[in-house]
């Protein structure tokens, strides 16, 4: 019984495969590592942000360690809203990157009285069931006027949070500023300072931000 022969072109392809260099299959890999590397930058400097919490100001949500994975295109075609929890430029400095919740919009009036937010004279204060515990330090007596394009930022913890309330009176202290009402601006987060949203938290345990 004759013996079935393969064509002679697919016998020349498997011996060029056999004798491929190992340089070059080193090579190949290194390509397909460089590549991969190449796009989880471009994807970290782009499209997301890799953080690790800090301070405990964001508690309970946020506690210090946890990890998190922020949106840095959230606010590519929209504004930000009430409630989201954002990193962003700090004013006083423009280098350290926090990380609060959105309060108050763009032309709005947040009034801060007895632990409680009001905002644009609102006999109804917003709902905050995020809060850790009662609201006892800085709870009293603020009245911002939000900037146009601009948002006023508290963290969750209120009672130890340096937010939106001391950040004039940080600039002053800092040298930022001369006095209380130059340092005023720095009260507030400009849109273009916004790096991104919290979209979820990954270490120690998962959890999305998307509706909080």
């Amino acid at each position: 019984m004759r013996k079935h022969k393969k064509p002679l072109r697919e016998n020349n392809e498997q011996l060029q495969e056999e004798k491929r260099p190992w340089w070059k299959e080193l090579l190949s890999y290194v390509w397909i590592i460089a590549f991969a590397c190449i796009l989880a930058g471009a994807v970290n400097r782009y499209v997301l942000i890799n953080a690790k919490i800090p301070s405990v100001s964001m508690e309970n949500l946020l506690k210090v360690n946890d990890r998190i994975f922020g949106c840095r295109l959230s606010y590519l075609f929209e504004d930000p809203k009430r409630y989201d929890v954002v990193m962003f430029k700090y004013p006083v400095d423009g280098e350290t990157i926090y990380i609060k919740r959105v309060i108050g919009l763009p032309g709005e009036t947040v009034e801060i009285k007895d632990s409680k937010i009001y905002i644009d004279g609102s006999s109804t204060p917003i709902e905050e069931d995020y809060l850790p515990e009662p609201w006892v330090d800085a709870n009293d007596g603020y009245l911002f006027k939000v900037p146009k394009d601009c948002y006023l930022m508290l963290g969750d913890n209120r009672n130890v949070s340096e937010d939106a309330r001391q950040w004039a009176q940080c600039a002053v202290d800092d040298g930022v500023a001369s006095n209380l009402e130059e340092a005023e601006r720095y009260t507030y987060v400009p849109k273009d300072e916004m790096i991104g949203r919290a979209i979820f938290k990954y270490y120690p345990r998962f959890h999305m931000f998307l509706n909080i």
